[in-house]
């Protein structure tokens, strides 16, 4: 800011200066014309008349005849040049101020050289009062840039220094601490926005990790407990008894790695780790395949399964991976809709609904049990890792495809819409 105000200030100055000059020059060339035609329409007697009385306020004249010198100057310096060039000299007088600046040439006529000059001295003594006036207008605005300056780095390093205490105490494990932001909706107040932003984020995956740890925790309790106790067991066994010993924590053991292995496989999935091997599938001739493969386990609990195709549909997809995101939403349906239930696989067009008529879940809950290791049953008697509809979702959003889960009142009724 202090640089630009000293640049106009200079072309000022620069503008001042040239305005002067081209205004001096233009009345000492008004000047030579005048006193040529006046040369040319008087004697000569009449001609030193003319230059003895005139105003010096106008211009200061001076002209040789014979040896004396007319005017109303007392000396015509040598090498003066011929207008419209010009040059300084000075003079001498006896007033208060003894020296003067004056600026002038030579007019020829038909008399001899004219020299014309006009006083410069009070357009040094304004340029002067400019340049003061200049340079007190720029110190002002450097004193006061320089304050702004610091109150605006004050105001800046009292942010800064508010944001480093928040953050320690962000580091020290503080994550609900949040940064302030102020009325101002600056650049400190947008980057505030985005780092609470991403502290939502953090403290969203940290509170998903310590449930999935939780979860971890009470699947594996059981059965590691279980596997303990057995292999303490396994000494006091008949050798009769031990291959059915043997069998049983082979099972848990199973049961343990399955938990890891669907973990795993999720993550690839959700991550794009796990390369889909894309071919053209029919969602009716899926839907037909699903229902072949379930409806035995239906009818073994005692439940109904039928199939309603309308308007195929083809999609770009991995067979193995939607067939088994598919399959779980059925084998959900079928596994806690309860005994006698109905359960009906719908196909219309790109759109694929697992309806049933059994107990359904809670409303609140639609949204977290897509989350990894949730369960609704809290005591997990029933079998399971607690992955399967979150593999689901992975499944069907690397395919592009969206998944709801809607009150059947009774049951539950999930649709899958591919795009």
């Amino acid at each position: 800011m202090t640089l630009i105000i000293g640049t106009l200030l200079f072309g000022m100055y620069r503008q001042l200066i040239n305005e002067q000059e081209l205004q001096t020059i233009q009345h000492l060339v008004a000047e030579k014309t005048r006193y040529q035609q006046m040369a040319l329409t008087l004697d000569r007697r009449s001609f030193a008349t003319q230059i003895r009385n005139a105003d010096p306020k106008t211009a200061l004249v001076a002209w040789r005849s014979s040896l004396d010198l007319v005017g109303a100057l007392s000396l015509m310096p040598d090498d003066m040049p011929i207008l419209p060039d010009t040059r300084d000299f000075p003079i001498l007088t006896g007033g208060p101020d003894k020296l003067h600046i004056l600026t002038g040439g030579l007019a020829i006529t038909r008399y001899g050289p004219v020299l014309i000059a006009t006083r410069t001295d009070q357009l040094a003594t304004l340029i002067e009062r400019f340049v003061n006036a200049a340079i007190t207008a720029l110190m002002l605005t450097i004193v006061l840039t320089l304050a702004l300056g610091y109150l605006f780095s004050k105001a800046i390093l009292r942010r800064l220094v508010q944001y480093n205490r928040l953050s320690r105490r962000i580091e020290q494990g503080e994550y609900s601490t949040r940064l302030p932001i102020s009325w101002r909706q600056d650049e400190f107040d947008m980057l505030a926005v985005k780092f609470n932003d991403v502290l939502d984020t953090l403290e969203n995956n940290l509170n998903a990790v310590r449930g999935a740890t939780d979860n971890i925790a009470h699947d594996l309790r059981t059965p590691l407990s279980h596997l303990r106790i057995g292999i303490e067991q396994l000494p006091t066994k008949s050798a009769d008894e031990l291959n059915e010993a043997c069998a049983i924590l082979t099972e848990e053991l199973d049961d343990c790695l399955a938990t890891f292995d669907a973990m795993l496989s999720l993550t690839r999935i959700e991550e794009g780790q796990q390369a889909l091997e894309l071919q053209s599938l029919s969602l009716q001739a899926m839907c037909g395949d699903l229902y072949e493969m379930a409806d035995a386990m239906a009818e073994l609990n005692g439940q109904t399964l039928s199939l309603v195709t309308d308007d195929d549909y083809t999609v770009m997809g991995d067979k193995y991976l939607l067939f088994q995101a598919l399959f779980n939403l059925v084998d959900n349906a079928i596994k806690y809709s309860g005994e006698g239930a109905s359960v009906k696989i719908v196909q219309q067009g790109r759109r694929v609904q697992i309806i049933d008529d059994g107990p359904g879940i809670p409303s609140d809950a639609t949204d977290k049990v897509f989350d990894r290791l949730v369960r609704l049953d809290p005591s997990r008697h029933n079998k399971g890792t607690g992955l399967g509809l979150s593999l689901v979702k992975a499944i069907l959003q690397r395919h592009n495809a969206a998944i709801t889960l809607d009150d059947n009142q009774p049951g539950l009724l999930v649709t899958i819409t591919f795009s």
